[in-house]
């Protein structure tokens, strides 16, 4: 029920909110990346947390002189291969990765389509997830268990509470998007329920 609620809603923004939302969404997505970097010693995440830095500079200062072309090239390199690595986390990092280049490619194209996706990566990495836990319990599952999870319903909760505030938010400006990044990580927890450090 709450689940097209929340994307309708998102529709319903103007581009730079749903801009400010997809990097709220990131903001709880790139420590997933962080943590699997420093495990398997792959790829540098201070790559990616600068280009989100850049990505709200872009957002809020749609003028200032910054190369999307050059934080993809960046980017690029540090997105794992799913087949290299023999760990689960693989998946959240490559989700956070190709949210943060989606979110990009929205910038660089002013295509609201690209936020409204990142939304759906972030809730995707959850519902995998989730998946994945049922798998190693040897559960079975269905579509409606992974939605009734505890896991997924916090996921659309935050989603709903980020969504009322950029609604209230107005005019993004410095001091709004400030609020919005501390309020996307204000339960010291990734999207996936992992604390960050």
């Amino acid at each position: 029920m709450n689940k097209p609620n929340n994307f309708q809603r998102i529709r319903e923004l103007n581009t730079v909110q749903k801009a400010s939302l997809a990097a709220a969404l990131l903001e709880r997505m790139l420590p997933n990346y962080t943590l699997f970097s420093e495990a398997l010693e792959f790829g540098e995440p201070e790559v990616l947390q600068n280009a989100l830095a850049l990505c709200w500079e872009k957002i809020l200062l749609p003028k200032s002189k910054i190369s999307i072309e050059k934080l993809v090239e960046k980017i690029e390199p540090n997105v794992p291969e799913v087949n290299d690595f023999d760990v689960f986390g693989v998946y959240p990092a490559i989700d956070a990765a190709t949210a943060l280049l989606t979110l990009l490619h929205g910038i660089q194209s002013k295509d609201d389509q690209d936020y409204v996706s990142v939304c759906k990566i972030a809730q995707g990495t959850v519902a995998r997830v989730i998946e994945y836990q049922f798998e190693v319990q040897e559960q079975n599952y269905t579509a409606k268990d992974v939605n009734q999870h505890p896991l997924m319903e916090y996921e659309i909760e935050v989603l709903s509470e980020l969504i009322d505030f950029v609604e209230q938010m107005g005019r993004v400006d410095k001091d709004n998007a400030k609020e919005l990044r501390k309020l996307a990580i204000a339960d010291g927890q990734t999207n996936i329920g992992v604390e960050i450090a």
